[in-house]
């Protein structure tokens, strides 16, 4: 019983102290930030009038940014705009 608890505090303690090491001198783990404008996304999008289709789409973080402030903007011009005569409604 000894042996094992032994083992098990000699495993967490190399544990700790080989990760962070090794982690510091390897510059290619370096990852990209949470919110780098950057970083490319891929997102799975379903086909509209399908229930089983979907398709992958990838931007950088900065496209979907802007894609989303596109869509926000269009619903909210046609929310916004007023119903004319002789167009229709």
């Amino acid at each position: 019983m000894r042996s094992l608890i032994r083992l098990i505090l000699a495993a967490a303690l190399t544990a700790g102290t080989v990760l962070p090491v090794a982690a510091q001198h390897d510059p290619a783990s370096s990852k990209p930030k949470k919110g780098d404008p950057d970083e490319v996304v891929c997102e799975r999008q379903e086909i509209l009038g399908s229930r089983l289709a979907s398709k992958k789409i990838c931007m950088t973080r900065a496209q979907w940014e802007e894609q989303k402030r596109s869509d926000r903007d269009l619903v909210s011009g046609s929310q916004l705009k007023r119903c004319n005569g002789t167009i229709g409604c």
